[in-house]
């Protein structure tokens, strides 16, 4: 039975090593949009934006894929 939140989740979750990525990965997506509307009151994002957007989001979605598809084995 899948359980969301258990011991081996909880301890991954509250490990230095995971919140420091996760919120450094967050931080890194707000940056896209902050600077996006550092010029103008409209969002004005180039390509690479878009490309620092989404490999911040691939990193945060990888921390989330870390501790949903832990095995409580090891």
């Amino acid at each position: 039975m899948f359980v969301l939140l258990n011991e081996y989740r909880l301890k991954k979750m509250f490990s230095l090593e995971w919140l420091g990525q996760t919120v450094a990965s967050l931080c890194w997506i707000v940056s896209v949009f902050v600077y996006g509307y550092a010029v103008s009151d409209e969002l004005i994002m180039s390509t690479g934006d878009w490309l620092q957007l989404m490999a911040a989001s691939c990193w945060f979605i990888s921390n989330i894929s870390a501790v949903i598809f832990i095995d409580g084995n090891n």
